[in-house]
């Protein structure tokens, strides 16, 4: 759980860091690394996440249904993030100080709970017997690196233009506590009987609807004139084709 902490925190930091250290990097390259970072987060949620949990015992009807909520949270969370969790890089809407709040709000939520997911490996092991890989901690820590990259990129470059360096600097370490929060927070409440092992599933679908919502997101905003361009679409291949690997070959 440590190293996991470790490189999320650091992750987040590096990434926001870029803004300061690099200006000038190639918006681009930002935009293909998205599109990489969204489909590896859409292929693992497909292929390990949302099955392992129509396969943990857990009722499948209820676990659409909160697939499905936690799909529609997201878009109210992004409403607040106003989208930089999938790299929109723009100012907040409204007053500064009210805009940075929500959007510090919504990402810090949408951060905490995916950061719930990395205690799977344990927690739902307590909960069936037969759950689980031994490599999904790895794939789905990668597939949170992947996603947290642009996300910290576009938080700095919005708190950048409206912010002081020092302000910008202290709300990334708050966004970069978010998610080992998260993994501590659940791996405690679960572990100490505070809440019923059901809600493991309830939590987790929630969070796997918001993974759905957050990569077809950029898939869709990636193309918005449904041309074909054709380093987006070998990104989108090659990082389908990482997670294939990871899942079932290593």
């Amino acid at each position: 759980m440590v190293l996991n902490i470790i490189l999320l925190f650091f992750t987040v930091l590096f990434a926001g860091s870029l803004v300061f250290f690099a200006p000038s990097w190639k918006d681009k390259y930002f935009k293909l690394f998205l599109v990489f970072a969204g489909s590896y987060l859409f292929s693992i949620t497909i292929l390990h996440i949302i099955p392992e949990l129509f396969d943990s015992g857990f009722d499948s009807a209820k676990m659409g249904l909160y697939i499905l909520i936690g799909f529609l949270l997201q878009q109210i969370l992004e409403f607040l993030s106003s989208g930089i969790e999938h790299g929109h890089i723009h100012l907040p809407h409204g007053p500064k100080s009210k805009g940075v709040l929500t959007v510090m709000l919504g990402l810090f939520i949408h951060a905490f709970l995916e950061g719930t997911l990395l205690s799977h490996g344990t927690l739902m092991g307590d909960t069936t017997a037969h759950i689980g890989h031994s490599h999904s901690e790895n794939t789905l820590l990668l597939g949170i690196i992947l996603h947290k990259g642009p996300a910290a990129f576009a938080l700095t470059a919005v708190l950048s233009q409206v912010l002081s360096k020092r302000w910008t600097l202290i709300l990334l370490v708050i966004f970069a506590l978010a998610s080992p929060l998260g993994m501590i927070s659940s791996s405690l409440i679960f572990q100490s009987g505070i809440l019923e092992k059901e809600w493991i599933g309830v939590l987790y679908g929630l969070v796997s609807g918001g993974f759905l919502h957050i990569s077809t997101t950029i898939f869709f905003e990636s193309s918005p004139h449904h041309k074909l361009q054709l380093n987006k679409l070998l990104v989108s291949f090659l990082a389908a084709g990482l997670a294939i690997v990871s899942e079932f070959l290593i």
